[in-house]
């Protein structure tokens, strides 16, 4: 189905934070966009407020009361959506084409210079900082991201000058999902991969299943196209495309040096391509980010962006809500919020809050995110939630997955070397709050503990101590 022939589409799981910034793309060319999803958030309100139609209940009836045309209607789907659902099953017995949000992407990606971004983790961050930096130069680009971008509050960029210029001759940045092997729809004609850790074995079984698919998506670069790649990654010796390595070590193609951290900025000199770019400024906290700064700075470099256009870029850039994401911070508190759900997530930002806040104790919450997960990581997860000198563990946030039995938060307690740690609910986890009202404390995962965030922000900025 070519898009100039859509009229309408409706997304099942319209909520989603990759299917929502593909909502918004079809309702910015003018397509009447409706959809499903199971709970309302602030985020399927900004939809409405923006012209498109959202239900919470899963109805088949609503579905025919929009007269919707199968010849010129898509149907978008999420993985997230359940084989039983009504309007899937309506759906499907009425001939409609209904496409996943990766294939959606997939054309998308075909119609511009894409430049896609894949890893399993720092993949929202890097992609929405080279989407910020093409923004602020004179290339401009569109962005499909994984996260809303506190620059533009909105997971949908769209270029500056897109109705006079051919999609071809536009850069739009896309967000290279390994989940479900998604990211082998792309034509990225600049690619980057940050990170190939172990995750998702619930869909690859193995890592090295896992690693074959990043190859996999190393290959699709278009003719011509260039491929960044963290320095230390196995994957490194195994690919056949052109590539450039990069990281933190003088032996990569680009590197950073002469990094300098403290509390209010982070500093480093930027080597790429026989050129240097010393003292660079970073507008967000974070070694794991000056290592993104470095593959995104490359990207843009590559595309076409000058050294000073990046160098203002760079420290004006906000970061992504929910990533590195500063809810309080004064004299007296601390308080950061971040999507982390992986060891080496979890790893990242609690070495990073250390390092700028040496003298504060740190005081952690955590929510574990899918049962496979946990029972796949609990090691791991127990290891660095030992870094915290006081942990409060929530149960498990199921997502897409039922109960396994024998899996619960138990198990990180039970493997953590630190005495310091609690199991409790989110309102007992306020409770605490309240009474210990901790000078440095994160929220970190990637299910509903967000939903905690405003009610622990009211708690620790009230007076009544």
């Amino acid at each position: 189905m070519d898009f100039k022939d859509i009229k309408a589409a409706y997304f099942l799981g319209i909520g989603g934070i990759g299917m929502s910034a593909i909502a918004r793309y079809f309702n910015y060319l003018g397509i009447k966009v409706t959809g499903y999803d199971k709970t309302e958030t602030p985020l399927t309100k900004n939809l409405v407020q923006e012209g498109m139609d959202i239900h919470y209940t899963d109805d088949v009836k609503f579905v025919i009361g929009l007269k919707l045309n199968p010849p010129n209607t898509l149907v978008v789907i999420t993985p997230a959506i359940p084989k039983d659902h009504q309007e899937w099953k309506y759906f499907t017995e009425q001939k409609f084409t209904i496409q996943k949000r990766a294939e959606v992407l997939g054309i998308i990606s075909e119609a511009y210079q894409t430049i896609g971004v894949a890893g399993t983790h720092g993949k929202t961050t890097t992609s929405a900082m080279i989407a910020h930096i093409l923004t602020q130069s004179k290339l401009g680009c569109n962005a499909f991201l994984g996260g809303i971008s506190s620059n533009y509050e909105s997971n949908l960029l769209i270029h500056k000058r897109a109705k006079e210029l051919k999609p071809a001759e536009q850069f739009t940045v896309v967000e290279a999902d390994e989940f479900d092997r998604s990211f082998l729809t792309l034509h990225p004609k600049i690619s980057v991969i940050t990170s190939t850790d172990a995750d998702h074995l619930d869909i690859y079984g193995a890592h090295s299943a896992m690693q074959e698919s990043f190859l996999d998506y190393a290959n699709r670069l278009v003719a011509g196209g260039t491929l960044l790649v963290k320095h230390n990654l196995d994957l490194v010796k195994k690919l056949k495309v052109k590539h450039l390595t990069y990281g933190f070590d003088p032996g990569a193609d680009v590197f950073a040096g002469n990094i300098q951290i403290n509390e209010a900025e982070h500093i480093f000199d930027l080597y790429f391509d026989g050129s240097f770019y010393p003292e660079l400024k970073l507008g967000i906290p974070g070694m794991h980010n000056i290592e993104n700064a470095v593959a995104a700075s490359a990207a843009c470099l590559i595309a076409g962006v000058t050294g000073d256009e990046l160098r203002k870029a760079l420290i004006s850039f906000k970061g992504v809500k929910r990533r590195f994401e500063y809810i309080i911070k004064n004299e007296k508190q601390i308080f950061i919020d971040d999507y982390a759900h992986h060891p080496e997530e979890l790893r990242a930002i609690l070495s990073s809050v250390k390092r700028m806040y040496p003298r504060y104790k740190l005081v952690v919450a955590f929510q574990p995110h899918l049962f496979s997960r946990t029972r796949d990581f609990a090691e791991g997860f127990a290891e660095t939630l030992s870094m915290a000198d006081k942990l409060f563990l929530l149960d498990i946030y199921p997502a897409r997955e039922q109960p396994i039995e024998g899996v619960s938060s138990q198990m990180i307690l039970d493997r953590m070397i630190s005495k310091d740690k609690i199991l409790c609910s989110k309102e007992e986890l306020i409770e605490y709050v309240k009474m210990e009202r901790p000078r440095l404390f994160l929220t970190l995962g990637a299910g509903d503990i967000d939903a905690l965030v405003q009610p622990i922000k009211q708690v620790l900025s009230s007076n009544d101590h």
